[in-house]
């Protein structure tokens, strides 16, 4: 098909740039290169110097004294020649070819073509769900390894033998903390509205426009402020701890630090845990209280309602109980969004492909995970009634 379309893109034209080959007196063969190996001029098609290349030469030279221009077109010719010869035991003298070529071809030939390999889909269902679970258990012992891991850190930093610098830390907690407050107080107001929205509009068939603080305060403290928080903070901050730390890895950074003898656990990954654990019940806070300011948004301009009566009711439906559960969620899905990020992060393939790939599902599994543990919560909170 490559030389039909040689061809066809040559035709009408004179050629330009010829290879000849002949015997030698050593028992090979000498290829003259000639003319300008052009894409935009006609050439000798590849596949008619192939095929006088045989499999009783010793070996193949080259004289390229009346070679001119060139450019990949010649570079794509002698890579087929070298596989020829290679397919029939011919020794290719590379040397023999000016530097330009030569290291292009070089280059071309030092790391072999990797072989398509199958996938998954042309097993049978069987074959699929075995590589599927074997994954899944991989990917679970990794996640057990790092938490073990970071679980020896926080031991040690609690003895104060751990080391990072407190300037990183403090650059983490600001770069999770204070700088995500706008998106966080976006969405939290934006969800409050919809609460209060959609509630208010049932509500008010029965006369009770009031409740509307009711279900935003304890729908936001209980559920939606941890939730919404967790799924935005996986998004910026979870894909960024993935990205970061998979940079360092492509860049060798993380194998500097352990040929100098410090722990990548300790320098990189548990004051990004650390700071973001620590942001995450404040934000959560921050979030529920701007929701809290969207409903009444929809309570006061719908329904009249004012700032008293709606404190009121939002104050008389909360309490510690509550307050306190939608806290401890936060703590919790802090730790994921922390320790999916970081991991996926210090695991990503040496490649920029990998990383995007690690940001990715960072993502992916920071918020499958969050959705995950407040199903346990709500399971859990049901059967002992709070």
């Amino acid at each position: 098909m490559f030389g039909l379309r040689e061809k066809l893109f040559s035709a009408g034209r004179e050629i330009s740039a010829t290879a000849r080959i002949a015997p030698d007196e050593s028992g090979g063969a000498l290829m003259r290169i000639s003319g300008d190996w052009l894409l935009s001029e006609r050439r000798m098609p590849s596949t008619r110097i192939m095929r006088e290349i045989s499999p009783e030469f010793s070996h193949l030279k080259f004289d390229t004294s009346a070679l001119g221009k060139y450019d990949s077109s010649l570079v794509c010719m002698l890579l087929k020649c070298y596989e020829c010869c290679a397919q029939n035991g011919v020794d290719f003298a590379m040397d023999d070819l000016p530097e330009g070529p030569r290291e292009l071809l070089k280059l071309a030939v030092a790391v072999p073509e990797v072989p398509a390999t199958k996938k998954d889909g042309s097993k049978n269902i069987i074959g699929r769900l075995g590589h599927g679970a074997i994954r899944a258990a991989d990917s679970f012992f990794k996640q057990c390894e790092f938490i073990g891991e970071l679980a020896i850190v926080c031991a040690k930093a609690l003895r104060g033998k751990a080391r990072y610098r407190m300037c990183d830390l403090l650059s983490i907690i600001q770069s999770a903390g204070p700088e995500a407050l706008p998106i966080v107080a976006l969405i939290s107001f934006l969800v409050g509205l919809i609460l209060a929205f959609v509630g208010a509009i049932q509500l008010a068939k029965y006369g009770s426009q009031i409740f509307v603080a009711d279900l935003v305060g304890i729908a936001m403290v209980r559920e939606m402020g941890a939730i919404m928080v967790g799924i935005v903070m996986s998004g910026r901050t979870g894909a960024a701890f993935a990205a970061e730390l998979g940079s360092m890895k492509v860049n060798e950074e993380i194998s500097a630090f352990r040929t100098f003898g410090i722990s990548p656990m300790e320098f990189l990954v548990f004051p990004r845990v650390l700071a973001l654990v620590l942001m995450f019940p404040l934000l959560t806070v921050f979030a529920d209280v701007i929701g809290m300011l969207g409903g009444f948004v929809i309570g006061a301009g719908m329904f009249e309602i004012s700032y008293d009566q709606y404190m009121g009711r939002t104050l008389s439906a909360l309490n510690l109980v509550q307050i306190s559960t939608g806290f401890f969620k936060s703590f919790v899905f802090g730790i994921i969004v922390a320790c999916v990020g970081c991991r996926m992060g210090m695991q990503s393939e040496n490649s920029s492909a990998g990383v995007g790939m690690a940001t990715t599902s960072s993502v992916v599994q920071s918020i499958t995970w969050i959705i995950v543990a407040d199903a346990c919560f709500a399971v859990i909170f049901t059967i002992f009634d709070i």
